[in-house]
């Protein structure tokens, strides 16, 4: 039986080399900040962005390595839908947390500051 690189779509998969070097690529990106964060060498917000930036990472080496997204697949059209998703969910956080900020300085001062200002 012959290896193919092509499943019935005619659509390209990941070979043996590709899934190893998605794997390996994983492993550090799991492992580094794992020891950061156990070891404590760093202050917190810099452990904080440092394993935030490697999560970001990590998954796009998933979508690269396991899933194959490229601009390539489907006429490029996977990854215009990435984007888009991308774009909605920036913009949805973006805003409620936006709304949340303007809620939290609109509302009525606790029972501490009316005290402080009277």
């Amino acid at each position: 039986m012959s290896a193919h690189n092509t499943h019935a779509s005619g659509e390209a998969h990941g070979t043996r080399r590709d899934y190893l070097i998605g794997f390996g690529l994983s492993v550090v990106l799991t492992a580094v900040p794992f020891a950061l964060v156990m070891l404590g060498q760093l202050d917190k917000q810099t452990t904080a962005l440092f394993v935030m930036g490697a999560a970001l990472v990590q998954i796009v080496v998933h979508m690269v390595y396991f899933l194959h997204m490229n601009t390539r697949s489907e006429g490029g059209w996977t990854f215009m839908a990435l984007v888009f998703t991308a774009v909605l969910v920036v913009i949805t956080l973006a805003g409620s947390l936006w709304v949340m900020h303007h809620l939290n300085a609109n509302m009525m001062p606790d029972m501490q500051q009316i005290q402080a200002m009277g």
